[in-house]
């Protein structure tokens, strides 16, 4: 720092440290008139749902470690961070890195995750109070960097940050990744069958046959919000999730206690499409609706339906995203099929600290040669994308 503005970095071990208030006002500043935040995963509502659920915590491999930055008497930078003891749930992965620096006779874990566990979704991660953003974030990064230092941890990441942050990180000498997701862009569509009009004509007749086959499934699909969201679809939706979470990671990564956390503190803020077929739930999909975008986060079903998952999933985000103004859909982590869906590959970021300098010497040289391969990937793929070729050029 640079001594004009003395500035203390405290670890937090728990969210309950800290007054909401002064984390929001550094998390959510936007929202201080009541509006919703840019993105709900960094509030002090939703980290603390994954804390008190026990989510996060005592056995889950996410130990909290937030930092919090004060100055002039005032809270003017937070930032989640987590002490980690595997590389599960983080969706930008370095288990390669891992066996590299244990092959090598180090020890990978415990490392530095500055992350929203489980939630693959751009945001910030420097959270600052308006005002103190350039000496926020330096105080961030330079506290993080030096609680991992200090504590002989093997590095630092700092995940799913915004463009901005990547460039600042860098500037101050961390490494920068570069990644890919698939989001679904708005370009002032009317309704689903003005982006339709958007597509070619082979891939318009593809996604209107699609949802015609899931629709008619036998049942009714609802999209529920705030107090529509009873506890009885918790249990249903709870039951989706189990099956996912089995499949894909072994285990659930959120307790069933996350969605009842969540509903006394953001039901305003989730969008749950259910499948309903004999007055029962079958099949379910859950967003969580930022400021100008919808978050795809989890989908679960316990029958199986032709097409029902891209139904729920993609073309019901993409009707509520037209009908509420919102710019953008993003559909999680991975999967080329929402290619054909109308997602579009575009490029995330990240950011990495190794305190072995050698082995920062091998990732860099790594990142170099994958950052190409990401930019090279997203464009072939942007070439095979279902939108008519003028579209394609004026997305470009």
């Amino acid at each position: 720092m640079d001594g004009t503005h003395p500035i203390e970095i405290e670890v937090l071990t728990s969210l309950a440290q800290i007054d909401a208030a002064d984390w929001d006002a550094c998390a959510c500043p936007e929202a201080a008139d009541g509006g919703r935040p840019d993105d709900p995963f960094t509030t002090h509502r939703f980290l603390s749902a994954l804390e008190r659920s026990r989510s996060v915590g005592a056995g889950t491999g996410w130990t909290p470690r937030h930092l919090v930055a004060r100055a002039e008497g005032q809270v003017i930078a937070v930032a989640p961070l987590y002490a980690k003891g595997h590389s599960q749930g983080e969706y930008i992965f370095d288990h390669n890195w891992a066996h590299a620096y244990e092959r090598a006779g180090g020890r990978y874990y415990p490392k530095l995750q500055m992350a929203v566990p489980f939630t693959p979704a751009t945001g910030r991660r420097f959270l600052t109070r308006p005002g103190w953003r350039e000496l926020g974030l330096a105080a961030l990064v330079q506290g993080a960097v030096q609680l991992a230092d200090e504590g002989r941890l093997s590095s630092l990441h700092v995940t799913f940050c915004t463009p901005e942050e990547a460039e600042a990180g860098a500037r101050m000498g961390l490494m920068a990744r570069a990644s890919q997701q698939f989001h679904w862009e708005n370009d002032g569509y009317a309704d689903f069958d003005d982006f339709l009009a958007a597509l070619s004509s082979r891939k318009r007749k593809t996604l209107r046959k699609e949802r015609a086959e899931a629709q008619g499934f036998g049942g009714e699909i609802v999209a529920l919000t705030g107090d529509q969201i009873r506890p009885e679809h918790w249990d249903a939706f709870w039951a989706f999730y189990q099956d996912t979470g089995a499949r894909k990671w072994g285990q659930p990564y959120l307790t069933r206690a996350f969605f009842d956390e969540a509903q006394a503190t953001m039901r305003d803020d989730m969008l749950l499409v259910l499948a309903v077929r004999g007055g029962r739930p079958v099949a379910g999909a859950l967003n969580f609706i930022g400021r100008d975008v919808l978050y795809g986060r989890y989908w679960g079903c316990t029958e199986h339906h032709p097409c029902l998952h891209f139904e729920l999933c993609y073309y019901q985000a993409v009707d509520h995203a037209i009908a509420h103004g919102l710019s953008r859909v993003e559909a999680g982590a991975q999967g080329t099929h929402k290619l054909a869906r109308g997602y579009m590959p575009v490029q995330t970021h990240s950011l990495h600290w190794v305190r072995d300098e050698g082995f920062a010497q091998a990732v860099a040289r790594y990142l170099e040669a994958e950052r190409a391969a990401v930019d090279e990937e997203i464009e072939v793929m942007t070439g095979y994308g279902p939108f008519r070729k003028a579209q394609v050029e004026e997305q470009e």
